[in-house]
C-alpha cells in the first residue's frame, strides 16, 4: 500500500515526536508499505522517510520546485516528482496513495489533513485516514470537531470517516483494519 503521510518540518520540535514518527516509518517498510510525502529532509517529514529507510522502503517524494533548496530535501527518496504549485502537490500525493496518515504539524499538516478529510465526506476517495495523536498533540482538534457536530456545523457521522492511533503500531494496524465509514454519503443507505 502507498501510504501519505502528512507532518511537520520544524526543526524545533520535541524529540518525542521526531522518535515515534521515525519508528512508525519503520513499522511502515517492515510492513511492506510504500512512503509518499512532501519530500522534506526536516521535522517530522524527515524523521518518518528515516524511518522508512532504515527498513529499505520505498519513498516518493512529492515537492513543488520552489522549494528545491540546498538543505530542505531528504536526499534519499528514490522517486523525486516536481510540481509548479503546492495544490498540484497535494493532488499528486492523493492520487498515488492508498490511505493517509496525518502526523502532528502546523498549519501546512491541519490544511493537508481537511481537504484529504473533506474529500472523503464528499465521498471523492475512500481511503483510510488515521491520525497520529502523539502524546495528545491533536486532542484539541478532536474536541473541536466533537464540538462542531454538537453546535450541528457537521453531521456526527463525520467524526467516523478517520480513526485515531496512540502509536506507531496501532496507526499501522489501522490501515489494514480500517472500518471507517467510507464516506458520509453512504451512511444514508446504511
Amino acid at each position: 500500500m502507498n501510504v501519505c503521510v502528512f507532518g511537520a518540518s520544524s526543526t524545533q520540535i520535541d524529540a518525542k515526536y521526531i522518535t515515534a514518527t521515525e519508528q512508525l516509518g519503520a513499522m511502515l517498510a517492515a510492513s511492506g508499505h510504500k512512503l509518499v510525502y512532501g519530500a522534506g529532509g526536516s521535522g517530522l517529514m524527515g524523521a518518518v522517510a528515516r524511518g522508512i529507510k532504515s527498513c529499505g522502503g520505498h519513498i516518493t517524494g512529492v515537492v513543488p520546485s520552489f522549494l528545491k533548496v540546498d538543505g530542505i530535501l531528504y536526499e534519499g527518496c528514490d522517486e523525486m516528482v516536481y510540481t509548479d504549485t503546492m495544490r498540484q502537490r497535494k493532488q499528486i500525493m492523493d492520487e498515488r496513495s492508498d490511505a493517509f496518515i496525518v502526523t502532528p504539524g502546523g498549519i501546512g499538516t491541519y490544511e493537508e489533513f481537511f481537504e484529504i478529510y473533506t474529500l472523503k465526506q464528499l465521498a471523492r476517495h475512500r481511503k483510510p485516514i488515521v491520525i497520529f495523536n502523539i502524546d495528545g498533540y491533536f486532542d484539541k482538534l478532536l474536541e473541536m470537531l466533537s464540538f462542531t457536530v454538537e453546535e450541528k456545523f457537521m453531521q456526527s457521522l463525520c467524526l467516523d470517516l478517520y480513526t485515531v492511533a496512540v502509536s506507531p503500531e496501532e496507526a499501522v494496524a489501522q490501515l489494514q483494519n480500517n472500518d471507517s465509514i467510507t464516506s458520509v454519503e453512504e451512511t444514508k443507505y446504511v
